[in-house]
């Protein structure tokens, strides 16, 4: 099918792919820690297909094609806010904003700093602090101050570009969980399921140039406007 000229709505058409699965979050030892960070049945992962080339240039056609089309209001997800259940979109979406989230990174060794710079300890234990509060969260950690804080003594040790990869996202996602988490004492369990997650959604592929393994997914982050004041915030690759 041919490329309709930018701004053409009609010219991308979406599948829903329900016999994708994503195996990272179905594991027995991710559901039981999704469980204990109070985040299990809040977290999902669907699958689309869609029928050209992605254009880095003309996302915001994407993403709005995404959302007008009618095999996604149907289909997809979306945590109620007032109900805390998993509903279908079920409208077009009026107005979005997508912003390209940074997805450089090839390895875990982007944590070793949290070992350099003692967050954690050489066994694997997180150092803990004394009791903060940085709304709604309680800090009891070194790893959730750095995560957290801005004006603490090792915020820096990751810069604004780092925070913004969507590797150190879905860390920090996990790290901070939901509102009855139940915090790790070691870091393993952390960083072992943000490499799951982050391998089942992520593509990547080696440069028959260079031999060295190269990231192909583009990583959105989408508010969606289905009506007046009412807003949708999730990642999309």
């Amino acid at each position: 099918m041919a490329a309709g000229e930018p701004g053409d709505l009609d010219c991308y058409y979406f599948r829903f792919l329900p016999q994708k699965t994503f195996q990272s979050l179905s594991t027995r030892e991710t559901t039981s820690r999704l469980r204990q960070w109070s985040m299990l049945g809040r977290i999902q992962a669907q699958a689309f297909g869609f029928d050209q080339k992605f254009q880095a240039y003309r996302k915001d056609d994407f993403v709005m094609a995404f959302f007008k089309d009618p095999n996604v209001i149907p289909n997809l997800k979306l945590l109620s806010d007032s109900s805390g259940q998993w509903i279908t979109l079920g409208t077009e979406v009026k107005k979005i904003e997508a912003i390209n989230v940074p997805c450089t990174q090839i390895s875990m060794s982007f944590f070793n700093r949290l070992y350099d710079e003692n967050i954690v300890r050489e066994s694997g234990h997180i150092v803990k602090c004394l009791d903060s509060f940085c709304d709604p969260f309680l800090i009891s950690d070194e790893l959730r101050k750095v995560l957290l804080v801005e004006d603490s003594e090792k915020y820096e040790v990751f810069s604004q570009p780092d925070r913004e990869e969507f590797l150190f996202c879905l860390f920090k996602h996990l790290c901070l969980g939901g509102a009855l988490c139940q915090y790790e004492d070691v870091l393993n369990p952390y960083l072992e399921t943000t490499k799951l997650i982050y391998k089942d959604l992520v593509s990547v592929r080696k440069n028959p140039q260079t031999k060295k393994i190269q990231i192909t997914s583009s990583i959105f982050k989408v508010t969606a406007y289905v009506s007046v004041g009412f807003v949708r915030n999730d990642y999309w690759t």
